[in-house]
């Protein structure tokens, strides 16, 4: 039997909505999943990688530091980030799985 789940506060809930809404934007996803596979980068090698320009790349990447997803560190001129929070890993794999059901429930439903 599944454990009964546990009634979150009010200020949980909101900690909980902010993450989601960090997540919420595509190009955030996209820079996070390029960390993930490539590891640390420098923002010019993210910019190169994207082909996003360097004031979008570092408005998402500090979102993503201030929700604490990345790390960063300096170099002479150059600032690096790497994942901070591998957690937000396994949050994505639970909602690609979901998805994937979904999608796969959808072609049944078309061609059965």
């Amino acid at each position: 039997m599944p454990n009964a789940p546990h009634r979150l506060s009010d200020e949980a809930l909101e900690l909980i909505a902010a993450r989601f809404r960090v997540l919420a934007e595509p190009t955030r996803l996209k820079l996070l999943n390029l960390l993930r596979e490539r590891g640390e980068m420098s923002v010019g090698e993210i910019v190169a990688e994207t082909g996003y320009g360097q004031a979008n790349v570092s408005k998402h990447l500090i979102v993503l530091l201030e929700a604490g997803m990345v790390a960063r560190r300096r170099e002479g001129t150059s600032v690096y980030y790497r994942i901070a929070d591998h957690s937000i890993f396994a949050l994505c794999e639970l909602i690609c799985a979901g998805l994937e059901a979904q999608l796969q429930a959808r072609q049944a439903a078309l061609l059965g």
